[in-house]
C-alpha cells in the first residue's frame, strides 16, 4: 500500500468511513460525508486514480491510499461504502463482512435522503436510452426530473429538494449493495450475457438486477425476455402492480406492437399510440426501449399524449444506433455501447439490410457462440480488431468473410472495400473497450471520426 496523503488516522481508534474506489462517485461519496463532517479515508487499487487532482485541491483533509489495500483499514472502519467497479468478491471486503463491518454503495446513501419519487431502470441493453427518454418526457410535463446514477450526475450530487422525479440508471454493481430504496415503478428491460468476469453465471448475473424489484410499487416487466421476466415472488411487494410490454400484439394494459397493413402501431391493449414509421428511433431493440419507456411513464402518472410527442421527436444517444453518415449507398452506423453480445445481436436484427460487421475487444469471459447464427443471417462480412478478436474469429459460420486488422482506422477502411450498396458498416463491438480505448465513448469519437475521414 502506497499513501498520497499522510496517515493521520489511526485506523484501530477513529470513527470512520472507508470509501473504496475514486473516481466520480467516490468523490461524490466524499463530498456528501464530509458536508455531514464525518471522518473519511479513501483507499483506492489504482496508483493515479480518476478524481485525484479534485479529492486533493477540495478535501486535503481527507487520506488517500493507493495501490494494495490494506486489510486493516477495512476491518476497522465505521462502515464501507464502495464504488460500482470494485467487486464485492474483493478479499478486503470479504474480510470486513466477515467482521460485520457494514458494507454498502452511493444509492444506499441517496434512499436515505431522497424525497421526491424514484423510477429505476436496469437490464443489460438500453438503460441509458430509456432513462434519457423517460426524463425527457417527465420534463414535457412540467417535471423537474433529473436522470442520474449509472448515467450522468452521481446521483448523491443530483440530491435537490427541488428535483421533482428521479429517473436512477441503475447497472448490477450498484445494485449489488442496495438495502432499500422505494421505487414508484421499475424495470429490468432486458437480460443478455454480460459482465460474466464478475458473475458465477448467466443466473447469477439476472438475479443481481432482479433486486431493483423488491421496493417497487409498479413492476415493468418485458413478456419477450425469458430471464428478466422470470420475477420471484419475494421480489414482489403485496401491494405490487404490474405492466407488461411486448414487441407482439398486447394484451388489455399491456403496452406492445399492433400490426396494420397501413403502418405497425405501438399500442396500450388495443389503443393506437403512434405509428411505428412516426419514430425517430430506428431497430426492434429501439421498439423495446420506447414501450419500456411508455410503461414506466404510464405507473408514475404521466399523461400519454405528452410522452408520444417526446417520443416522436427523440432521436436517441449517441453511440447507440447512431447513424453517422450515408457514403455511396452505404450507411455508417456507431453502436460503440454495444459493449456485450446481447447488444450486438439486437442491432444486427433490429436494423433492415445486410451489415459489415466491426466487432472485437475485451471479452469479458463472454460467450460468442450466440453470434454465429445471426452472422450467418445478417452479415455480409465480419472485421474483428482488439485483445479478444481470435475469439469470436472462432465461431464466425464457415464461408464467412472475416478480417483482421490492428485498429479501429483500419477497420473503416476495410469495412469500406467490403460493403456493398444498401449494406450497413456497423460498429456493434460485442466487447469492452478498455484494451484499446479510454472508454466506449472514445471507441464511437474514433469510429465517428474515421469515417468523416472517408467523406473528406
Amino acid at each position: 500500500m502506497s499513501a498520497i496523503s499522510k496517515m493521520t488516522v489511526n485506523p484501530e481508534q477513529a470513527v470512520y468511513t472507508l470509501v473504496v474506489g475514486l473516481g466520480k462517485t467516490g468523490l461524490s461519496v466524499v463530498r456528501y460525508l464530509r458536508a455531514l463532517d464525518e471522518t473519511v479515508i479513501v483507499v483506492d487499487s489504482r496508483d493515479i486514480p480518476p478524481g485525484l487532482s479534485a479529492l486533493k485541491d477540495n478535501f486535503s483533509d481527507v487520506e488517500l491510499h493507493t495501490g494494495k489495500f490494506s486489510s486493516a483499514l477495512f476491518v476497522n472502519a465505521h462502515r464501507i461504502v464502495v464504488s460500482p467497479g470494485v467487486a464485492l468478491s474483493e478479499p478486503a471486503l470479504v474480510e470486513a463482512k466477515k467482521n460485520n463491518i457494514e458494507i454498502i454503495g452511493d444509492i444506499d446513501l441517496f434512499a436515505h435522503e431522497v424525497k421526491a419519487p424514484v423510477i429505476g431502470i436496469t437490464g443489460s441493453n438500453g438503460k441509458s436510452t430509456v432513462t434519457t427518454l423517460l426524463t425527457s418526457m417527465a420534463a414535457q410535463v412540467g417535471l423537474n426530473a433529473v436522470a442520474s446514477g449509472n448515467i450522468g450526475t452521481p446521483v448523491l450530487d443530483s440530491l435537490d429538494d427541488a428535483v421533482g422525479l428521479y429517473v436512477l440508471e441503475l447497472s448490477s454493481f450498484q445494485l449489488e449493495t442496495l438495502q432499500k430504496l422505494p421505487m414508484k415503478a421499475a424495470v429490468v428491460l432486458n437480460i443478455s450475457a454480460d459482465h460474466l468476469d464478475r458473475y458465477e453465471d448467466l443466473a447469477a448475473y439476472a438475479l443481481s438486477k432482479q433486486v431493483i424489484y423488491e421496493n417497487a410499487e409498479t413492476l415493468v416487466i418485458n413478456k419477450d425476455d425469458e430471464l428478466a421476466s422470470q420475477v420471484s415472488d419475494t421480489r414482489v411487494g403485496l401491494l405490487s402492480q404490474q405492466i407488461f410490454f411486448t414487441l407482439k400484439h398486447p394484451e388489455i394494459n399491456e403496452f406492445g406492437v399492433c400490426v396494420s397493413d397501413r403502418s405497425d402501431c405501438l399500442c396500450l391493449g388495443e389503443k393506437r399510440l403512434v405509428a411505428v414509421n412516426e419514430l425517430q428511433l430506428k431497430g426492434t431493440h429501439n421498439l423495446q426501449n420506447a414501450l419500456a419507456a411508455l410503461a414506466l411513464g404510464y405507473a408514475a402518472g404521466l399523461p400519454l399524449d405528452e410522452m408520444i410527442e417526446v417520443l416522436k421527436e427523440f432521436q436517441g444517444l449517441q453511440h447507440r444506433t447512431q447513424l453517422v453518415a450515408e457514403i455511396n449507398n452505404v450507411n455508417w452506423i456507431n453502436d460503440s455501447k454495444a459493449t456485450n453480445v446481447g447488444a450486438t445481436i439486437a442491432a444486427l436484427k433490429g436494423l433492415p439490410g445486410k451489415h459489415v460487421l466491426i466487432a472485437g475487444g475485451e471479452a469479458k469471459d463472454a460467450d460468442f457462440s450466440e453470434l454465429t447464427e445471426v452472422v450467418k443471417q445478417h452479415c455480409r462480412a465480419v472485421v474483428l480488431m482488439g485483445k479478444d478478436a481470435e475469439i469470436i474469429r472462432a465461431v464466425m459460420p464457415q464461408g464467412m468473410t472475416v478480417e483482421s486488422v490492428v485498429d479501429l482506422q483500419t477497420a473503416v477502411t476495410v469495412a469500406q472495400s467490403l460493403a456493398q450498396a444498401g449494406d450497413n458498416v456497423l460498429l456493434a463491438p460485442a466487447c469492452a473497450s478498455f484494451d484499446m480505448f479510454e472508454n466506449f465513448e472514445h471507441r464511437g469519437d474514433v469510429f465517428i471520426s474515421s469515417v468523416e475521414a472517408l467523406l473528406s
